[in-house]
């Protein structure tokens, strides 16, 4: 590094929304970027390799670090000689698993903390999650930043986030580190690899019929753009200085596309999108609880031998049937964020980012799949069991 050179890094930078803010960093010049995450070395696609972000990494203007947050002295070398930490490292939300979600969110999120201060670090800007204020039992209607966190999370991920977020925003002000928390709502776009995939997966299995709930739960989905535009908002609100600057630290916001959508319409969008049916057949959420108590309950049991983490989870049941939209005026008046891709734009964008998994692309079936006889046959029922996002 040059004394001219101004560095960041991104903690869990190989992510899904962590790559799209890498490549917008890049693209505008704004820092050079080294990007943190576990594995011991960075493996480019074809479109890294060949575009910004390769480019950026054979010209020194990015590199890479293999860093596990729960290490300190790993946390210590990333952050070595950055001005801003953007940390938004976070395992699974899908895996139940508080163990690892507390290493991570909690004891990772302090030892990027006093990294920062003991490595004189400007800015933190740490990726939360709006699950922080949800307890899976009561929706939420345009909720702003006074919700409290419940006594009781969804699941240990949004727990551990909440103790994260704390730890961040009680860190503001020591020594002169500025921080603050973005909690962006179920992000979606190109690249994306659970809600899209899981989605024509159901679908190709004969298992997206079905509507968990009474269909008419409202949410506020976020295309990755926005997602990150937040994050370079925050940013420079915090480098701003002065009143700007105060009034911006240490604090919460919600990021939203700030267009509601029932939740199911936005699945039936994708679907249709991707040449699809759209779930049509209601199931009360009622009675999936108990089945989803039961697979949690199998994979514990079966999980430490290999068993897949289950799609079908008491915590997403919740999450698929209840309401939960946020208002971003807080996040407008303090950073200046709005929206910079409607999500009608950002819907045709990600449906054409998957072409490759329309329906009409796929290989067809001979007969009657398996999901259609056993339908056919009375002896059960299938769901659609979809992932998202939910940082």
């Amino acid at each position: 590094m040059t004394g001219e050179e101004r560095w960041c890094v991104v903690t869990g930078g190989r992510g899904f929304a962590a790559r799209h803010l890498v490549e917008m960093l890049i693209k505008y010049g704004m820092f050079s970027v080294r990007i943190a995450d576990l594995p011991s070395t960075i493996d480019l696609g074809p479109h890294e390799e060949n575009g910004l972000l390769g480019d950026a990494l054979r010209s020194g203007r990015a590199d890479y670090v293999s860093t596990d947050l729960r290490h300190k002295a790993q946390v210590l070398k990333a952050l070595e000689g950055v001005e801003v930490v953007f940390h938004m490292a976070a395992p699974n939300s899908s895996i139940n698993n508080y163990q690892l979600h507390h290493s991570v969110n909690v004891l990772g999120t302090k030892n990027v903390i006093e990294a920062c201060i003991q490595l004189k670090v400007k800015r933190l800007i740490y990726t939360s999650s709006p699950s922080v204020v949800f307890d899976g039992v009561h929706g939420i209607f345009n909720g702003d930043e006074s919700l409290p966190y419940p006594a009781n999370h969804n699941d240990s991920y949004s727990a551990t986030k909440a103790e994260g977020e704390e730890l961040v925003m009680k860190s503001n002000g020591i020594d002169g580190l500025l921080t603050c928390c973005i909690r962006p709502s179920s992000i979606f776009g190109p690249g994306d690899l659970l809600l899209v995939p899981s989605l024509v997966a159901a679908a190709r299995a004969g298992k997206s019929k079905f509507i968990i709930g009474d269909g008419n739960n409202v949410y506020d989905f976020t295309y990755v753009e926005n997602v990150v535009h937040a994050h370079i908002c925050a940013e420079q609100a915090l480098a701003s200085g002065g009143e700007v600057a105060e009034k911006a630290a240490g604090q919460a916001y919600f990021i939203t596309n700030m267009e509601p959508i029932k939740f199911w319409e936005f699945v039936s969008r994708i679907l249709e999108g991707l040449g699809y049916q759209r779930p049509k057949i209601k199931i009360p959420a009622i009675i999936i609880m108990p089945i989803a108590h039961l697979v949690e309950w199998i994979y514990r049991l079966l999980g430490p031998y290999g068993m897949k983490v289950p799609q079908l989870t008491p915590s997403r049941v919740r999450l698929l049937s209840c309401s939960r939209s946020f208002d971003c005026s807080k996040a407008k008046d303090r950073i200046g964020y709005t929206p910079i891709v409607s999500l009608e734009d950002g819907l045709q964008k990600t449906i054409e980012s998957f072409s490759h998994l329309r329906a009409e692309s796929q290989p067809k079936r001979e007969g009657p799949s398996k999901a259609s006889i056993y339908l056919g046959q009375g002896r059960g029922i299938f769901i659609s069991s979809c992932c998202f996002y939910d940082v």
